[in-house]
């Protein structure tokens, strides 16, 4: 299973906030520390944002910052809030066209599978992810401490 590039930015964004001084920044630094699309970056803070992670402010002083302590924050919980299909097979999602589901184990191994994906992912916080500061500070081009 492979996460769409909005959930994978997601957590770049949140990664950046973790340990950006003061826990707050622009979408345009979050774009160039990341050296993704700046455009792309709206819709994923939107996101965030609709589902209570961040926060954001317009104007002078404003931006994006964490919503809640980054203890508080899974990766589960980010995952489920920026992607819309975890259907893996098929016979997970809404249709179903194929002419073995309900009768071959396939939807409950996959199933049960999905379940222990979630189980780790929300066991990991933000702050497990984000442990590095240091670390993730060098590399984001974050001299100060924050």
């Amino acid at each position: 299973m492979r996460h769409t590039s909005h959930a994978d930015y997601a957590l770049r964004v949140l990664l950046y906030l973790r340990v950006a001084p003061g826990r707050q920044g622009s979408v345009a630094d979050i774009a160039e520390a990341h050296a993704v699309s700046r455009h792309h970056l709206v819709k994923v803070v939107q996101g965030l944002a609709g589902a209570g992670i961040v926060e954001t402010a317009r104007g002078r002083g404003g931006g994006v910052r964490l919503a809640r302590d980054p203890s508080t924050i899974t990766v589960g919980a980010v995952m489920r809030a920026m992607e819309k299909d975890f259907a893996v097979v098929e016979c997970l999602g809404a249709a179903r066209f194929c002419r073995v589901a309900g009768v071959c184990g396939a939807r409950s191994v996959f199933s049960r599978a999905l379940d222990a994906y979630f189980a780790v992912l929300d066991e990991a916080s933000l702050e497990d992810i984000a442990a590095n500061d240091l670390g993730l500070r060098g590399a984001l081009g974050l001299t100060t401490a924050g």
